[in-house]
């Protein structure tokens, strides 16, 4: 052997003694670790969410009282006695006295106050009472509304030559039950409050800002559209803060921003002092899976407006029904959104870009906020720049780090390649297993009948949800460290090669999802950020290869992606829970719940669970979270801790018709006449809940066969959600025949063959309650060409297919319907049955007779009924 062999040779000598020396070095750090420290590192990560992540995502300021020296800041104690008063009102739904009469006035009587504190010598104030009728398709019926009223409000600075306008709009009409304190007189008072402020302070602005005070919101959506197609100021409003309320009690979100002008998040980042909002929110609520729909897109599709959408989020549970009281509102929520909105409307009233919105139109943006912290937001573009560039730098330094872990290890770099792809695809395993594990135990609890046992019980959902995820992310490494002991590469480095395969799964995921274009991918990228950093410091240094020194600058930056992720997604949590409560039948919510609290657990955990294979026993890990798992299943499938409902704070939502129906034939005889209660079941579990409490609903029958053979399954469905989950409908039969109120009438004034012989027009008039639903459906080789109502509806019968549905209210003009059809058919042949008519009318406010009021007092103490008479009638003609 020649000495530069012999050189070698000792050089190897001294990398194989430094590699065992490490290796050794490695079990006695494993050794040290005490079998706690297992429960101590999942204890940590709970303590931080806890004691950090929670309190801010509740965290509500101080309210101001009127005996504050600063007179120009927004003041809950004011705003909050202005509630009481419009609580004080009931319910409001339209047609009724309680909106269109005492709800008006009293808010003309508030603005009277305010008209007379204004500063004259600053502003011009000019308060319109609008009275509107129109119609428009929504959802897939004409929406048609008679004497709804607006209230609009106009406030200019003196000698203002500015003809773009700042809306600001939110609604005082309530569903069925509710005193609506929450959605959205919590709101409503908030535009009181800020015209109050603005209107006596002498900080002036540049734009006229005009506060629309609408009264039909929840019939829905149909003041909003008698503004924006038909008020004088209309054509001039530019931008919009929409604010509405799907809860009661917290912080209001910011769901909806745009569309395409990135500039206006400028202005709310400047301006909001409590931010909170998220893109991803904004993509799911505009998937259309969430049960609620806003004023912000008939601004938005009728009048081209931008702006804002923000919304009340937290305690949904009490969202439109009787419990949204003045009680559920602490004041520091209304100082939380007063402060917010009296700065955004300060902010948007000056905002140069209000001059020409378009010219600013540029895309989507990509905003969040930070534990309530601060705000960030970008341009899409950019936010495609951030993410590709990130999963770039990921793969990248991911490369650098095989080669260093090769070097340092004295292998080859094929060999770490090939150990590097074999534990990529076992990351994709437990990625996989992340994801799905969750979502199976979903699926097995409501195979059982237990779904939303997490509805009044939000813990369960760490056992049920969250424990299987992280069991799924963590299991496929350890089994396989278990299995295979690789004795050419410290254990140190086989962990990274394991968190290394969880960074890769994300950046593919990330490129994916930009590709696709989901802008909600920003969430992947920011937490792909917090492990690229840590990643760059470990091998500019030296402990990229110094045993498990690495892991502490990684546990450092994986603070803020754990608390990120974790707060974005407790919110999806607290706001769709409730929200799972009235989705009705047809789909198991619980796998949108445990998708999302996956999806949040792997983004919150997944680089962090994989560090337990660091201890001496990660078998602890995986007892405590079976053990938390088997518990909470337990308790969610046989204990009272799983039953979803309680009184008053989470209630099952159950909505009935006091249904009375005549079915009249051609030649005006009645076929059939009966009673009942039509039943529309606003969660999973249906009428089990009731059967199993004792109800008497002895004969509930589905009425899926009747929707085939009767139009519209021949009840008064309500509205559009109604019309959706017929299917589901239920029919609980009554001996004794509903008296409802009154009957609406069908008048049939007239029947002419129009000239060209092929055509027949009748003409009709309805009278009856204040809201009524017209279903029709002509027979075959019958056509209508014509009729009173929208003209596109009856073009577009590819997408509005027959049996057509016009939803009729009406607010402070009772005058009756009156309407035309035209009847085609190609023989002339009148003498025969050519169309159906269903006309259905709903008595809202009505407890009913006796009867029905006894039904009513038999429910359980944890249901929120919405029940009143409603009548059916079919004719022939």
């Amino acid at each position: 052997m020649g000495d530069k062999d012999k050189l070698i040779s000792d050089e190897e000598s001294v990398q194989d003694k430094a590699a065992i020396a490490e290796k050794v070095a490695t079990l006695a750090v494993k050794a040290n670790r005490h079998w706690y420290f297992e429960a101590g590192f999942l204890l940590f990560w709970a303590t931080l969410f806890l004691t950090i992540v929670v309190p801010l995502f509740y965290r509500l300021p101080t309210p101001l009282t009127v005996h504050d020296t600063n007179q120009d800041v927004f003041i809950a104690e004011r705003a909050h006695k202005t509630l009481a008063g419009l609580a004080n009102i009931g319910t409001k739904v339209v047609g009724s006295q309680g909106n269109e009469v005492y709800t008006v006035q009293f808010l003309l009587a508030e603005l009277e106050l305010i008209k007379q504190q204004v500063l004259l010598e600053y502003y011009d104030i000019e308060i319109d009472v609008q009275i509107a009728s129109g119609s428009y398709i929504h959802w897939t019926m004409i929406n048609m509304y008679q004497g709804v009223q607006n209230i609009v409000i106009k406030l200019s600075p003196k000698g203002s030559t500015s003809e773009t306008y700042l809306l600001v709009n939110s609604h005082f009409d309530s569903k069925p039950t509710s005193p609506s304190v929450g959605d959205a007189g919590h709101m409503v008072t908030t535009m009181l409050e800020v015209l109050r402020v603005i209107s006596t302070s002498k900080q002036s602005f540049q734009h006229p800002i005009v506060f629309l005070l609408n009264g039909a919101e929840e019939n829905p959506l149909q003041a909003s559209h008698a503004f924006i197609t038909q008020h004088k100021w209309a054509p001039f409003c530019k931008a919009v803060i929409n604010l509405d309320a799907a809860g009661s009690g917290g912080r209001e979100i910011l769901f909806q921003s745009g569309p395409y002008n990135p500039w206006l998040l400028k202005y709310y980042k400047e301006s909001a002092k409590h931010p909170f909002g998220t893109t991803m929110g904004e993509e799911i609520f505009q998937t259309g899976l969430l049960p609620s729909d806003t004023d912000f897109g008939i601004f938005n599709t009728y009048g081209n407006l931008v702006g804002f959408d923000l919304a009340q989020c937290i305690n949904g549970f009490v969202y439109h029904t009787k419990y949204d009281e003045l009680d559920v509102i602490p004041q520091g929520a209304l100082q939380n959104t007063g402060d917010n909105i009296l700065n955004l409307v300060r902010a948007l009233s000056n905002a140069p870009e209000l001059y020409d919105t378009e010219a600013f139109t540029s895309g989507h943006a990509i905003f969040f906020d930070f534990l309530g912290l601060f705000f960030i937001s970008y341009s899409s573009s950019n936010g495609e720049y951030l993410n590709y560039g990130v999963a770039g730098a990921a793969i990248i330094l991911i490369f650098v780090s095989l080669w260093r872990i090769a070097a340092v290890s004295n292998v080859s770099q094929e060999d770490v390649r090939q150990w590097a792809i074999l534990v990529l695809v076992i990351q994709v395993i437990a990625f996989v297993l992340g994801l799905a594990l969750p979502i199976v135990v979903a699926y097995a609890l409501d195979l059982y009948g237990k779904s939303l046992s997490y509805y009044s019980s939000p813990l369960l959902v760490v056992g049920l949800f969250v424990c299987p995820s992280l069991v799924g992310l963590s299991l496929p490494s350890t089994i396989y460290y278990t299995l295979y002991r690789n004795s050419k590469v410290s254990f140190a480095h086989y962990i990274q090669l394991a968190l290394h395969g969880h960074a890769v799964v994300l950046a593919v995921l990330g490129v994916a999802l930009t590709y696709y274009g989901l802008r909600s991918a920003y969430v992947i990228t920011w937490t792909l950020i917090f492990y690229v950093i840590p990643l760059a410091i470990n091998l500019l240094t030296t402990l990229h290869d110094r045993g498990y020194a690495w892991t502490t600058i990684l546990k450092l930056f994986q603070i803020f992606p754990f608390l990120y992720n974790s707060y974005l997604f407790y919110t999806f949590v607290v706001v769709l829970t409730p929200m799972m409560g009235r989705y009705g039948m047809a789909t198991n919510p619980d796998l949108i719940v445990s998708a999302l609290t996956a999806l949040g657990t792997i983004l919150s955990m997944g680089f962090l669970i994989l560090l337990v294979n660091m201890f001496r026993r990660p078998s602890i890990v995986f007892v405590i979270l079976l053990a938390v798992s088997a518990l909470s299943i337990f308790a969610a499938t046989s204990t009272d801790i799983g039953f979803p409902y309680r009184p008053k704070t989470n209630v099952e939502r159950i909505n009935y018709l006091q249904v009375r129906r005549v079915f009249y034939e051609y030649d005006g005889t009645v076929s059939w006449e009966d009673s009942g209660y039509a039943f529309n079941f606003q969660d999973r579990r249906g009428p089990t809940p009731l059967e199993e409490s004792g109800m008497p609903l002895e004969g509930l029958v589905s009425l899926e066969s009747d929707c085939t053979e009767r139009m519209m399954c021949g009840v008064p469905l309500y509205d559009q959600h109604w019309v959706k989950s017929r299917l589901n409908t239920m029919w609980l039969p009554r001996e004794q025949p509903i008296e409802t109120p009154a009957m609406p009438t069908l008048k049939l004034l007239s029947k002419t063959v129009q000239a060209d012989g092929i055509t027949v027009r009748f003409v009709f008039e309805v009278t009856g309650p204040d809201h009524t639903s017209l279903f029709i459906q002509p027979f075959e080789d019958v056509t209508i060409s014509n009729w009173s109502f929208l003209q596109s509806y009856l073009q577009t019968t590819s997408t509005y297919p027959p049996p057509f549905h016009i939803y009729f209210s009406y607010g402070i003009d009772s005058s009756p319907l009156n309407f035309f059809i035209d009847i085609m058919k190609p023989n002339g042949d009148f003498d025969v049955q050519l169309f159906e008519l269903g006309l259905s009318g709903h008595f809202i406010g009505s407890v009913g007779d006796a009867e029905s009021v006894k039904f009513a007092e038999s429910f359980s103490a944890y249901s929120a009924i919405v029940q009143w008479p409603a009548s059916y009638q079919r004719y022939i003609f």
